[in-house]
């Protein structure tokens, strides 16, 4: 479930039921029906792992340009957490990923300033963005036999950014 944009950026004050509903609906309820959607599939087999797409915002907040875009992925982390100890014991994992800056056309569609872009970057100490297949190649391990343990989690995939 990897669908997301903050649509565009917003001080808090200006953020208006418009922009409110469209980042919760596309953030936070496509996951949460296509969640619903799959796990009685899931069920029927007693084995499935869901990977959510969250966001670094949510350890952020989003201030000054996204508050909107981060309390939905800050509900796409609290579902993960709820469906995961929900069906842990039929057999179903769920897990959420939170990247930071990516190199993809999220900026672009959020109305990103080449400035606001390079204030990304430079709180990011590998000093680059990151790849779209590392993000992959990290679903491709959660959905394997590797870690079969591991549900209910989140994973910070961001260069060591993001924490300021």
């Amino acid at each position: 479930n990897s669908a997301g944009s903050a649509l565009r950026r917003s001080k808090f004050l200006d953020i208006d039921d418009e922009l409110l509903d469209r980042a919760i609906d596309l953030n936070f309820k496509g996951v949460f029906y296509a969640t619903q959607e799959i796990l009685p599939h899931m069920l029927r087999k007693k084995f499935g792992v869901i990977v959510n797409v969250s966001s670094m915002s949510v350890k952020r907040g989003g201030p000054g340009a996204t508050i909107h875009y981060a309390a939905a992925k800050g509900a796409v982390t609290t579902l993960t957490l709820g469906v995961a100890r929900e069906f842990a014991r039929d057999g179903i994992r769920c897990l959420s990923i939170s990247p930071g800056p990516f190199d993809t056309n999220f900026q672009a569609a959020s109305d990103t300033t080449p400035e606001l872009a390079q204030k990304f970057l430079a709180d990011v100490p590998m000093n680059r963005l990151g790849r779209p297949s590392e993000i992959a190649e990290l679903v491709l391990f959660m959905c394997s036999n590797v870690c079969e343990f591991m549900t209910a989690d989140t994973v910070y995939v961001n260069g060591g950014g993001g924490y300021r």
